[in-house]
């Protein structure tokens, strides 16, 4: 009776420290995350603004920041509703692919952050790359970007 007491009380211990770890679901929840990211640019390929807003909180914050010509850093804030309408105009004579070449994302309960290389091509010609930085949050079971930043730049771009 001691052993199996002993057991038990062990048992509930382990299962109560794991359930305190940073991730306390103990599901992995980057994969989850990732999908949100790629459906985003699913609807961006497709100017679909109905798969776009599916993916972000309301009052999502757009920025972005470069050096201009003169080497000055550059940095802004873009309206969502903007750039919605800046991607769904795009005409059809124009082909646009933002690939993603890279993931790295944490979780933390009802946080991520997703860090996603990319270059963009215009009509089949390299035009810039970068990285966007996803700051994401789990509204009740469901991810949803509320930050999006990125760089924009040619330097160091195809380079492995």
């Amino acid at each position: 009776m001691k052993t199996l007491f002993t057991l038990v009380l062990s048992l509930s211990v382990v299962i109560n420290l794991s359930a305190q770890g940073p991730n306390a679901s103990g599901y992995d929840d980057k994969e989850d995350v990732k999908k949100v990211i790629e459906t985003f640019f699913d609807g961006f390929h497709k100017q679909d603004s109905t798969i776009i807003k599916g993916t972000v909180a309301d009052q999502i914050v757009l920025q972005t920041t470069g050096r201009d010509q003169e080497g000055k850093t550059r940095f802004r804030t873009e309206e969502f509703s903007k750039f919605i309408t800046s991607i769904t105009s795009i005409p059809d004579s124009i082909s646009f692919q933002e690939k993603l070449t890279s993931f790295s994302i944490q979780v933390d309960r009802t946080m991520a952050n997703a860090w996603v290389g990319y270059e963009f091509w215009i009509n089949n010609e390299f035009s810039h790359c970068g990285i966007n930085s996803f700051q994401l949050v789990n509204f009740d079971g469901e991810w949803k970007i509320i930050y999006l930043i990125d760089t924009r730049g040619r330097a160091g771009c195809m380079e492995e």
